[in-house]
């Protein structure tokens, strides 16, 4: 999957990937419901959320709680989702 690949092809350590890995994981469980079930718009929807976490990670800190809870925000304001 392309976000998947966006994420692993990042600047950062190992153990920090890890970290942004699972953030962005759990926040896909949490997303998911609210995106179509078309292949396309799931496919566009991961994509936007990877680039999301990687922008919060890039600013830091790298906590998997805290980047989670603000990709979920930043993901349902940029999407216009409640």
């Amino acid at each position: 999957m392309k976000a998947r690949r966006l994420i692993g092809g990042a600047a950062f350590q190992p153990d920090e990937l890890k970290v942004i890995f699972d953030a962005f994981d759990e926040a896909w469980e949490e997303i998911a419901p609210d995106v179509s079930v078309r292949a396309k718009a799931i496919e566009a929807a991961r994509f936007s959320l990877a680039t999301i976490v990687l922008s919060l990670a890039a600013v830091g800190p790298i906590d998997k709680a805290q980047l989670k809870s603000a990709a979920i925000d930043a993901y349902r304001l940029k999407h216009r989702i409640p």
